[in-house]
């Protein structure tokens, strides 16, 4: 295989991203992006939300907030500009109950903090956005907020990455590290600087390098319900106020680029990494490993990560997930939820020494590789400016 100056590992969102920047920045040099499936965007990337999250949720002082308004503007432009169907009808955060309208008052501080536009507004004046909406007393509504189809979004920036330069090697899987080369299933790879966007196995080829020594990836599976209603049936996403004590938004409504809706999504605690229906992707060393860690969090995890695991395994009921959605609108009904969508599984990060799970992006690197440890929701709406700050701190390594 031939050499690379750049070699990026994981044909994700962000691994294309990262991919396309460096050819932007470093012009004269190669670039290669190998990917294990036959196309990019396969796992996580291709198979999220479609939400294209405004900003709001994120402490100040978090890279999600710092790029998650930007990321917002740029990603919607690359949808149109791509002519990408995108859905900009943004989003009602409601409240169940009056415990929550202090969770409402810290997200509409959060908002100004980040310079995101968010409106408060009454029960009646959400009602005007949609009617099926149930709230108590007050509402935000984010109009930035938008959707669209990942896998179109990714299939349009695979090709944009090969129209400008990148080698995208996909069918390529990384095997492991020796010296300065990389192992794949194709081959030896030699690399000038190595960039790790391996999602799910990102903590695996970061300890290949001498990294992740304080983290591990722990996966959860999201799966959204599709509603059978037509296209229309509401106008605009409605989530709850979330735990902001974790990283899961709750169950919520998501009205996707066609107008149709599905609610979810759960994080159930996965046993393998690749755990998408039965014993598909089995792995037995990961199972052992993934199961020892997740009771190591049931017995010691500060965030309760017990109560949290049950409630998450009861939305594999569908009479469950509904019931949850009918907390958000009227006319929520069972019979017209009848299918699942295909399965996600979130590379979530644990600090195996905190026993926490991880909230921000996690960075770490040297002058010879760096390595994307924790880059979940919002990474698909962030990924164009998170690109350039990985470069940014790149460069800074290479100086």
């Amino acid at each position: 295989m031939k050499p690379s100056d750049f070699l990026v590992i994981g044909g994700g969102v962000i691994g294309l991203s990262i991919a396309r920047e460096l050819k932007r920045r470093f012009s004269d040099t190669s670039v290669t992006l190998i990917e294990k499936e036959p196309a990019c965007g396969l796992h996580a990337s291709g198979r999220n939300s479609g939400v294209i999250h405004a900003g709001f949720y994120y402490s100040a002082d978090s890279l999600k907030a710092r790029f998650t308004r930007e990321g917002n503007r740029r990603l919607q432009a690359y949808c149109i500009e791509k002519k990408i169907p995108i859905n900009q009808c943004g989003k009602l955060v409601v409240a169940r109950n009056a415990s929550d309208l202090s969770q409402l008052d810290e997200l509409l501080r959060r908002g100004r903090t980040n310079g995101v536009p968010l409106e408060s507004m009454t029960a009646a004046d959400a009602r005007k956005i949609e009617p099926r909406v149930k709230t108590f007393e007050r509402a935000i509504f984010s109009p930035s907020t938008a959707t669209a189809d990942p896998s179109q979004v990714l299939a349009a920036m695979q090709n944009d990455a090969t129209a400008e330069g990148v080698r995208v090697q996909t069918g390529v899987g990384y095997l492991g590290r020796r010296g300065a080369e990389v192992k794949t299933t194709t081959g030896t790879q030699s690399a000038g600087y190595v960039v790790n966007a391996a999602g799910l196995y990102a903590d695996k080829v970061a300890l290949d390098f001498g990294f992740s020594q304080n983290y591990r990836i722990a996966p959860f599976k999201g799966l959204y319900l599709y509603s059978e209603e037509p296209a229309g049936s509401l106008r605009t996403n409605i989530y709850p106020v979330p735990d902001l004590r974790n990283p899961f938004l709750g169950v919520h409504f998501t009205t996707t680029a066609d107008g149709h809706t599905k609610i979810g999504p759960t994080a159930i605690p996965a046993f393998w990494r690749e755990q998408y229906a039965g014993f598909s992707n089995f792995k037995f060393a990961e199972f052992c490993e993934i199961a020892w860690r997740d009771l190591g969090l049931l017995a010691f995890a500060g965030f309760d990560f017990r109560r949290l695991a049950v409630e998450e395994l009861r939305k594999y009921s569908k009479a469950r997930l509904v019931a949850l959605a009918s907390e958000l609108a009227t006319g929520v009904r069972l019979e017209h939820y009848r299918h699942w969508g295909k399965p996600g599984i979130r590379a979530q990060l644990v600090n195996i020494h905190s026993r926490k799970l991880e909230m921000d992006f996690v960075i770490e690197g040297d002058a010879k590789s760096l390595h994307i440890l924790n880059a979940v929701s919002p990474a698909w709406t962030c990924s164009l400016p998170f690109a350039e700050y990985v470069c940014d701190k790149l460069a800074g390594f290479l100086q």
